[in-house]
């Protein structure tokens, strides 16, 4: 009987439970999708020139961990007030408590490892999903990934099993010690924000130094190594919690103390809504900051990392192809390149020399890398014939171009009228720029291989000026970075989204009670969506101003790997500020048609 009427219950609860479900369904799956990269060690190691890569991947693994378990956390306290009531009554009719304690042991535990199951396999196909899509999408070169793994699947099923376990515990524990009455009463009555001025005072600068000594640590890492990573990890997430609870409470004393502002068509009632649970919102706010940074953060290196493979490629080789013996090759394939720097020298060859016409390079001057001074902007030096003939580190800049068997003879410039005396046989260098290496990679991959081919003493490991062998290189190299950066992105923004979502849509309906009441009094229908629109808005302003700040901080890690980690950066912050905004704006649709329109019994 008392099962029927649980169900019952349940039943009457559906869309909270559907959005209960669909929470630890999304952390469990996020959670897995993490740890199938974290336990990969062979993954890490291989595609990684950081050596302490697995110890920063476990370093993140805890700090999920903590995240995720202040998520079920507070799903868990959802849960019991969603059926706190039910309980109560149950009790009214005769029901023993400890009959109720095992009811809500057992349903505490079952949703959870339901769920946990559920998630699981959905991050198994998330993994795999998003692994094809960064593959084959952004040509990236990884291995010994694999979407499917039975330890990150143990670890996750041990972890949320844990979790839900403890849970149980706590809430039949919790049923067990209350009255009715309490049960009654608990859902309805507003945790209290106020606090001594000292104390809020405390947390503030305790918060801030936590923040700042976070920042410092991420700032050096060569200097403070694994230590820094975990005080950084600690008291970052400390300063997060702290800044949020102490600057929370106090703005929002401060602005219902203020009549021009809290008088204000309903700005009174937002303002209440938001204290009414602000502990909630606290912890909430602190959990979405971190995903927030987490999630950009991850973005963020990944594009750069992106964006890094062509610049070093541009550095380290100043022509997008280069073609020896080129008489032989097709000028067609050429034209379709649409080059804007297409340049012929002409050469004679002898048992031990390399003959050059001056002439054309003062014509068209040899482009070399410069090294001193490595950044975003690229720059080559122009060399003229007459620096060719006279400075042998020039010479050297060109004997790079020539095939392995002509690097060791000598290079000498001399004049045209010189050069058509000699009878050795000639064959031309051709020199290539296009104005989209990007778009053109096939057509000039294309050609390097066929002058490899063609030129049989040419090797790509031989080779560091085929601008398309050192993009492959450089891309194998920081391939890793990147795939690790999107994947975990995106990782950390749907767990982001879901965090959000549970927290609003969770207490809708109790907030469909309160709006009702304000429209019965006559209260325009304009006035309360905009009263949603500043609430919600506060939920998503403010751990975004923070997420932003911690990821331009943290950001410093990367400047021993990255040329400058801050380049663009307009174009990840921009991209993932407009899909949060486009979220906000469907949160408050879905939260709108809650609580303004709830569909009649």
């Amino acid at each position: 009987m008392l099962w029927k009427l649980s169900l019952t219950g349940i039943k009457g609860r559906l869309k909270d439970y559907i959005v209960l479900f669909s929470g630890l369904v999304m952390a469990s799956a996020i959670f897995y999708m993490f740890e199938s990269m974290a336990s990969n060690e062979a993954f890490l190691k291989s595609n990684s020139i950081i050596s302490m890569v697995v110890f920063v991947f476990r370093f993140g693994s805890v700090l999920l961990g903590i995240i995720t378990f202040a998520y079920i956390l507070y799903a868990n306290s959802f849960l019991m007030a969603m059926r706190q009531k039910d309980y109560a009554m149950f009790m009214m009719l005769g029901a023993k408590g400890r009959k109720i304690a095992q009811m809500i042991f057992i349903e505490t535990f079952l949703v959870g490892i339901v769920a946990t199951a559920v998630g699981s396999l959905l991050g198994i196909g998330l993994a795999s999903g998003v692994n094809t899509l960064l593959v084959n999408q952004l040509n990236l070169q990884i291995s010994h990934y694999a979407a499917f793994s039975p330890q990150a699947l143990v670890v996750t099923i041990i972890f949320f099993s844990v979790l839900f376990l403890i849970a149980a515990i706590f809430n039949a524990r919790a049923i067990a010690k209350k009255s009715i009455l309490a049960l009654l009463r608990e859902t309805s009555t507003p945790a209290q924000a106020k606090q001594r001025p000292i104390l809020l005072l405390l947390q503030t600068v305790l918060g801030i130094c936590s923040l700042a000594i976070g920042y410092y640590m991420m700032s050096d890492l060569l200097k403070f190594q694994l230590i820094g990573i975990g005080i950084a990890l600690v008291t970052i997430v400390l300063g997060t919690y702290l800044v949020f609870r102490s600057v929370i409470i106090t703005i929002l004393g401060l602005l219902k103390k203020s009549d021009g502002i809290a008088l204000k068509r309903l700005n009174n009632f937002t303002l209440s809504q938001l204290s009414f649970r602000i502990r909630d919102y606290t912890q909430m706010l602190s959990m979405v900051a971190m995903l927030f940074a987490l999630a950009l953060g991850a973005l963020t290196v990944g594009l750069g990392f992106k964006n890094q493979i062509p610049i070093m490629a541009k550095t380290a080789a100043p022509y997008d192809l280069y073609l020896n013996n080129a008489q032989a090759v097709s000028d067609e394939k050429i034209a379709a390149l649409k080059p804007t720097t297409d340049v012929n020298y002409t050469l004679k060859e002898s048992s031990d020399s390399i003959y050059f016409v001056k002439e054309e390079f003062d014509d068209a001057n040899l482009l070399t890398s410069v090294y001193d001074n490595l950044s975003v902007d690229v720059h080559y030096t122009k060399v003229t014939g007459e620096q060719l003939a006279t400075d042998p580190t020039q010479q050297d800049q060109l004997r790079q171009y020539l095939l392995p068997d002509q690097r060791s003879k000598e290079i000498k410039i001399v004049d045209q009228a010189d050069f058509d005396r000699l009878s050795d046989p000639e064959s031309s260098l051709r020199m290539i720029q296009v104005k989209d290496f990007q778009s053109n990679y096939e057509a000039l991959h294309e050609l390097a291989q066929e002058n490899q081919t063609a030129n049989s003493s040419e090797t790509p490991d031989m080779n560091f000026t085929q601008r398309v062998f050192v993009y492959d290189t450089y891309n194998g190299i920081f391939s890793g970075f990147e795939f690790m950066g999107f994947f975990l992105g995106i990782a950390f923004l749907t767990m982001l989204a879901s965090c959000l979502m549970f927290k609003i849509l969770s207490g809708a309906n109790s907030d469909i009670q309160r709006y009702a009441m304000l429209k019965k009094i006559g209260t325009r229908t304009s006035l309360l969506k905009g009263s949603i629109r500043k609430e919600i808005g506060v939920l998503f302003l403010v751990p975004g101003i923070l997420g932003m700040i911690h990821v331009l901080f943290g950001l410093q890690m990367f400047t021993t790997l990255m040329i400058d980690p801050y380049h663009n950066l307009w174009l990840p912050f921009g991209i993932f500020i407009a899909l949060y905004a486009v979220y906000y704006m469907v949160t408050i649709w879905l939260y709108t048609n809650i609580v303004l329109e709830p569909k009649k019994k």
